[in-house]
C-alpha cells in the first residue's frame, strides 16, 4: 500500500512536470513554425540612392541591374512577406529596432549590434518586427532592371522565385 501511493505520487509529479515541459515546448516552437507571411504589412523602403543600369554594364559588365540602397522599416507588429533571393543578392544591416528573419529551417534575431544579413540565390526569408518600436535596416542588393508598370503585381517579379514567375507566365502570357 505505501508503494503503491509513493508510485501514483511520483507518477502524478511526472505527468504534471512532463505536460508542462510539453505544452511549454509546444509554444515555444509555435512562434517558429507560424506560417510565413504572403504580403507585407507595415513596411516604409526609402529610396536612399542608385547605380544606374548604364554604369553598372559600364564598370562591371553586368546589363540590365542596377545597384540601389535603401532604408528599410518594419513598424511594430509588421512584416516583410516571404521572397526569395536568387536573381537578386544583397546585404542588409539593421540600424535600429529587432529584425527577425524567417527561414525553413528556423528563426534569427538581427539588432544594431549583429553583423549583417547576407541574402544570396539561395535565400528564401521573410521579416518580422515583433517590438515595440519601429526597426529599420538599410539595405543593398543588385536587382535587375524593371519598367514600370500600373498592371505590375506585387511583390515585383524581381522578388518571386523563378518557379513562381514562370507559373504567372503560364496563366498569363506576359515574357517576364
Amino acid at each position: 500500500m505505501n508503494i503503491k501511493r509513493f508510485t501514483s505520487g511520483h507518477s502524478a509529479f511526472f505527468l504534471t512536470l512532463f505536460s508542462g515541459l510539453a505544452i511549454g515546448a509546444a509554444g515555444g516552437m509555435a512562434a517558429t513554425t507560424a506560417a510565413p507571411p504572403t504580403e507585407h504589412k507595415d513596411l516604409k523602403v526609402e529610396a536612399l540612392g542608385i547605380v544606374p543600369p548604364s554604369s553598372i554594364e559600364t564598370t562591371v559588365g553586368l546589363t540590365g541591374h542596377k545597384l540601389q540602397l535603401r532604408a528599410v522599416t518594419i513598424m511594430p507588429g509588421g512584416h516583410i512577406a516571404k521572397h526569395g533571393h536568387e536573381n537578386r543578392p544583397g546585404l542588409v544591416k539593421v540600424i535600429t529596432g529587432e529584425w527577425i528573419e524567417g527561414r525553413e529551417s528556423g528563426e534569427t534575431l538581427y539588432t544594431p549590434a549583429s553583423k549583417g544579413m547576407v541574402e544570396d540565390e539561395n535565400t528564401v526569408h521573410w521579416v518580422f518586427n515583433r517590438g515595440d518600436t519601429a526597426a529599420t535596416a538599410i539595405v543593398c542588393d543588385i536587382a535587375p532592371e524593371t519598367k514600370a508598370r500600373l498592371d505590375t503585381p506585387w511583390p515585383p517579379l524581381g522578388l518571386l522565385r523563378k518557379q513562381d514567375r514562370s507559373k504567372l507566365r503560364e496563366t498569363d502570357g506576359v515574357e517576364r
